[in-house]
């Protein structure tokens, strides 16, 4: 679901990688469909390594999409800090409100109404994550 969609700092947007040069990626802007390189200075974070602090250790990126599409949420990423974490608490009840700022909890949403416009999140995707992380479980 979540392979080969980056975050890059500096950027706004998420990107999905295209191919590798000698010295940088060649991605292509989810937004917009514009392609750039991208060099080893930039900070480029795959969302499928990204995980989020929970009281009880962390969750992926992608389990908490997850959650919030099988809720059926659709929350504008503009909404007060108090309407976005009352959502957020509800797709993910345990995270740790100490750690996970509002900023980032919008940005959740941000990233989520993208992928979801974008066709990358669909019932489909969301259900060969889980089933390909329940592999990776069985496997340890």
């Amino acid at each position: 679901m979540l392979k080969d969609i980056l975050a890059i700092s500096g950027y706004s947007g998420l990107f999905k990688l295209v191919s590798q040069a000698k010295n940088s990626v060649i991605v292509e802007s989810l937004v917009d469909g514009k392609r750039l390189p991208a060099f080893g200075a930039s900070k480029i974070s795959a969302l499928e390594d990204i995980s989020m602090y929970t009281t009880d250790g962390d969750i992926l990126l992608g389990l908490v999409f997850a959650e919030i599409f099988d809720k059926g949420m659709d929350i504008d990423p503009k909404s007060d800090p108090k309407t976005l974490k009352a959502a957020f608490k509800e797709a993910v009840p345990n995270f740790d409100e100490d750690r996970v700022y509002a900023s980032d909890i919008k940005k959740v949403f941000v990233w989520y109404k993208l992928l979801k416009e974008k066709e990358i999140i669909t019932a489909e995707t969301v259900a060969a994550y889980r089933e390909e992380l329940s592999k990776k479980e069985e496997e340890k």
